[in-house]
């Protein structure tokens, strides 16, 4: 009789914990949406904006091709060091091929009906003009339906990254991928400020604002849910877009993590005991010496972040003055980044990942557009500030979350490291190749990790 009054006090209390729990999953902290105005002026009175999303192509005049032409031609070059390689920065002996190639025998006008064989468009949010393109399954398997996908690039890179891993996932039996019967419904926008998206005219447009924007586009196009795929600056805004509705987001995937939760234990314990910190034998592989794999090689690596996240438009001026310069500046990225063995080889080990035509279409996209200052000028708006104070870095992810890490990217996060802020990953894989660039060096890799993904949250 005296257990009487315990057994019900443990079951109140019990019952107290259950009520808790369950208040506490219904009030998963989210961050705020807010709005924004990112036009030339002020914002209108009126709140009806324009939602009519409009068809777009790429075209360019004549009378840019021989302006373009004529600076080629007057291009200056500074002799590079005797046995410098890329160690400098770009070489000026290639840098010289590329000219060349770039003036002789690159066909823009090819390339830009490559640009145009998938659809895009341009719609107004914000007061901005922002440019996507939406590509549809040719067929959809009997019984499914095609899933809706939200891509998004990073710096120096554009929405043609992911042109060679769009078909692989909207129309995979096309490509020899039989038994795959999941198909996708793909976006790709262009951050505002990049290629053809209209840069902002105020101060302070950040990841954040972009997830707000990119997700308005989704609910605009009709998809209340959708999976989210990125990189780079990709991968900040659709992490920010889970945090911020993750009730629209069926799952995250990423092939680049941005995190500041770096276990100090683990750094000083994990190349002697990674089992011991939570780290795998492939973690502490590509982790140490961290000193010398880390910390030097982002010193090496990360002149250009100090110059965009503090004065952009002061170098910016130049680039987007001169195309030679723009290339050497943004080349050089796609070299050290796909593969930092390539800073030792005279051509950058360039042409060893890319085309030089894929390599000159992304830089032609920033030349016609005039857009890499704007799109420098992202950098200080989401760097002007401690990343531990910025509002994102207090709320976790919730959404399935699916981690491609590839070898050659600038830093490694191991999972367990991940999962500070990821608490629901999915899939964790350590891909065999590839650098930052993953959807234009390595898409094949990238859309089957992609799919494994897709088939474990969906339970396929």
């Amino acid at each position: 009789l005296f257990l009487r009054p315990l057994l019900t006090s443990c079951a109140l209390g019990g019952g107290g914990l259950l009520v808790y729990w369950l208040l506490s999953r219904q009030r998963t902290k989210t961050l705020e949406m807010g709005d924004g105005w990112w036009g030339s002026g002020e914002r209108p009175h009126t709140d009806e904006e324009d939602k009519g999303i409009r068809p777009f192509k790429v075209t360019t005049s004549e009378e840019e091709i021989q302006d373009l032409y004529q600076r080629l031609d007057q291009t200056r070059y500074t002799k590079p060091l005797e046995g410098a390689a890329f160690n400098y920065g770009f070489n000026s002996n290639y840098l010289q091929r590329v000219v060349s190639y770039w003036r002789t025998q690159f066909d823009w006008q090819k390339q830009v009906k490559i640009l145009n064989q998938y659809p895009h468009y341009k719609t107004t949010i914000e007061g901005i003009q922002v440019h996507f393109i939406h590509v549809k399954p040719p067929h959809t398997p009997k019984g499914q339906n095609a899933r809706p996908l939200l891509m998004v690039h990073g710096w120096p890179g554009s929405f043609y990254e992911f042109y060679k891993i769009i078909p692989l996932l909207t129309d995979p039996a096309g490509h020899g991928l039989s038994g795959e019967n999941v198909v996708f419904e793909i976006v790709c926008p262009s951050i505002p400020g990049y290629s053809f998206s209209e840069a902002p005219h105020k101060q302070g447009f950040d990841s954040l604002a972009a997830a707000r924007i990119f997700h308005k586009l989704m609910q605009r196009l009709g998809f209340q849910e959708y999976y989210l795929q990125g990189g780079d600056w990709g991968s900040k805004i659709t992490t920010n877009i889970a945090q911020m509705v993750p009730q629209s987001v069926k799952g995250l995937h990423l092939n680049m993590v941005f995190t500041s939760n770096i276990s100090l234990v683990a750094l000083l314990l994990g190349a002697y005991v990674p089992w011991l910190v939570g780290l795998t034998r492939e973690d502490a592989r590509r982790l140490f010496p961290y000193f010398e794999k880390h910390v030097y090689e982002i010193l090496r690596e990360s002149g250009y972040l100090h110059i965009q996240a503090t004065k952009p438009d002061t170098a910016g001026c130049g680039l987007n003055d001169s195309p030679v310069g723009l290339a050497a500046y943004i080349l050089e990225k796609f070299s050290t980044w796909t593969d930092k063995s390539f800073r030792n080889m005279d051509n950058g080990g360039l042409e060893r990942k890319y085309s030089l035509d894929d390599l000159l279409t992304n830089i032609m996209i920033y030349w016609v557009t005039s857009s890499i200052v704007p799109s420098m000028r992202f950098y200080k708006e989401n760097l002007s500030q401690n990343p531990q104070n910025a509002p994102d870095s207090r709320v976790e992810v919730h959404v399935p979350t699916g981690i491609a890490a590839f070898p050659g990217e600038l830093t490694h996060i191991p999972r367990s490291w991940a999962k500070k802020l990821f608490k629901n990953i999915v899939t964790y894989s350590y891909m065999p190749r590839g650098g930052h660039f993953a959807a234009f060096e390595e898409p094949a890799l990238l859309a089957q990790d992609f799919r494994q993904f897709v088939k474990k949250v969906e339970h396929l």
